[in-house]
């Protein structure tokens, strides 16, 4: 279905990578055309009077497990971990994707536009994962990038795991000795040329080898995030920190080395040993070192809509606000590999945009309206106090 021609005007805009200003925004054809103080209305433009009220892009949440993990649904929903084996590369998270899953509406209700769907961390290597748009009628028309990155995991999560099964890996040895032999199985394959002899698991290993996609690490604790660092050391790949609970400890090390950190979940208590230094603080203090980061919610573990307010809370303990923003818009967008299309308000960016009753930092401010591609998919009626969302079918 085609886009209209938009034009949102007397918008307080924030595109987030350039200064706000009182103007507006013009989509055309799924992407933004133009932006400006002093932009004319296109002719034939369907025009939208904002009030003042504020237009930022989408948010984007690069560590969910949005459909893959279904709410109300029990285990029959859960798709996350395939804990039949340590190393499961070739899982692709995309298979397990149900759009209808609740939580995309919630998504939307958040001004979420765009996430990064993961398998989960029982696995030290757990499969591929995918970027979405939140909202469509089946997956393959939600695809941002497939694969968007390979999942692993240090630390309680495999050690509990396969400890319970008595197999390796049952300790933090054992789980980085599982992930050396996986790259140096792909090392090998990658120096043959034999059709016939295709493997899914090699072939995922490998496109991170050849950095074609970045290696997705869980680890809360600072000593696995040590090993995260060594074994990207060892085999030259793109990491990607995830969690980061205690990353605010060797901030220093990962701003020098320039890996970026998706910290979070933050609304939850310190449910286990590695989140012992669970903080709202701590987003703040990596990025005063100079670490990029990016807030996250885990999804279901914190629920999607409250992304931003987790950004709000850690802008309360001492996060930079605008920071705060590019948090949850343009460095979760890089880490994702897909800055040029979501992320900020450009032109020939994405029409993925959000228009807010006020400014987003606010934890009494709510989304309003939201485009995906320059289509309208949620409103929030306020006569009525309900949320309207787009058909998918």
């Amino acid at each position: 279905m085609s886009a209209p021609l938009l034009a949102i005007v007397n918008a307080r805009v924030v595109p987030v990578t350039a200064p706000p200003f009182d103007g507006t925004v013009v989509l055309e054809d799924g992407r933004i055309r133009e932006l400006g103080p002093d932009v004319t209305v296109p002719e034939g433009a369907q025009v939208i009077d904002a009030g003042g009220q504020w237009l930022l892009p989408g948010l984007v949440d690069a560590h969910t497990h949005l459909g893959v993990h279904e709410e109300g649904e029990g285990w029959a929903g859960n798709d996350t971990n395939e804990m039949t084996d340590p190393v499961m590369a070739g899982v692709r998270a995309i298979d397990g994707v149900n759009p209808h899953d609740l939580g995309f509406d919630d998504a939307l209700a958040g001004g979420v536009t765009a996430v990064n769907i993961n398998p989960g961390s029982g696995n030290p290597i757990g499969g591929l994962a995918v970027a979405l748009h939140t909202h469509g009628r089946y997956v393959e028309e939600m695809v941002l990038r497939s694969p968007s990155g390979l999942k692993s995991a240090l630390g309680e999560n495999p050690k509990r795991v396969y400890s319970d099964k008595k197999q390796t890996p049952s300790t933090r040895l054992g789980t980085a000795l599982v992930i050396r032999k996986a790259f140096m199985d792909a090392q090998n394959h990658m120096g043959k040329n034999d059709d016939d002899d295709r493997d899914p698991q090699l072939e995922a290993l490998a496109m991170v080898l050849r950095r074609e996609i970045p290696w997705r690490q869980h680890a809360h604790r600072a000593d696995d995030i040590g090993t995260a660092l060594r074994l990207a050391d060892e085999f030259g790949y793109d990491l990607v920190l995830d969690h980061g609970t205690e990353a605010h400890l060797l901030a220093d090390v990962l701003a020098e080395r320039g890996v970026p950190v998706l910290i979070g979940p933050l609304f939850t208590t310190r449910s286990k040993v590695e989140l012992r230094q669970r903080s709202m603080e701590n987003p703040g203090k990596l990025a005063a070192a100079g670490v990029e980061i990016s807030i996250i919610t885990d999804h279901p573990v914190v629920p999607i809509n409250f992304l931003i307010y987790q950004a709000a809370l850690a802008v309360k303990e001492g996060l930079d606000p605008e920071t705060a923003l590019r948090s949850v818009t343009i460095n979760p967008a890089k880490v994702l590999g897909l800055a040029d299309r979501i992320g900020s308000l450009e032109p020939g960016k994405d029409a993925d945009v959000v228009l807010w009753s006020g400014d987003p930092l606010d934890v009494m401010q709510r989304a309003l309206t939201v485009w995906i591609g320059g289509r309208e998919v949620y409103r929030y009626d306020t006569q009525t106090r309900t949320p309207v969302v787009a058909g998918r079918q």
